[in-house]
């Protein structure tokens, strides 16, 4: 049976309290057996979700919006190099089963706007994407404050997958 796969979103440049909270939530992916992917570039919360994931012993996949996978941070242990620039966060969002967001800008919202509209569930870790974004809240979206929490929601939407409870279009 394959891994799920846990999105893992974010901006480029966090603060320290975003850094901690990527860095823990790679930590429990990797505890968890799943694999961490996300945009693989070495900085922000990109770096250091792949670097925890690393700590513990994970997979984890880059999705680079360049053409080298050189550029990718030192806890990716695969860099796909797409030369798409912000159009890989179309692969990011379509290669994983859930979305975790942690704060970050317009391209972090962009993954969660396509997300959500590719029936992928989410979970904001850390920050509230917004009013838009209220029609999904309590179906495909979710809130949490620390990074357990967010794992345990993600938890929540696997098992609902896995079980069959609900299509992505139910959970709306």
């Amino acid at each position: 049976m394959r891994k799920a796969v846990i999105g893992v979103m974010g901006g480029a440049s966090a603060d320290e309290r975003t850094r901690g909270l990527a860095r823990r939530l790679g930590q429990l992916v990797a505890e968890g057996g799943m694999v961490l992917l996300c945009g693989g570039r070495p900085e922000g919360v990109m770096d250091e979700a792949a670097r925890g994931a690393r700590e513990r012993g994970g997979f984890t996949v880059g999705i680079l919006p360049g053409s080298d996978p050189d550029a990718a941070g030192g806890g990716i242990d695969l860099a796909v190099a797409t030369g798409m620039g912000n159009g890989r966060n179309v692969i990011n969002v379509l290669s994983s089963d859930v979305v975790i967001a942690c704060p970050g800008g317009a391209g972090t919202l962009s993954e969660v706007a396509l997300a959500l509209k590719c029936g992928k569930p989410v979970v904001a870790l850390g920050f509230d994407p917004g009013n838009g974004f209220l029609p999904w809240r309590g179906g495909r979206l979710a809130l949490a404050d620390t990074a357990e929490e967010a794992i345990s929601l993600a938890r929540g939407f696997l098992g609902r997958a896995e079980a069959g409870a609900a299509s992505p279009e139910q959970l709306l």
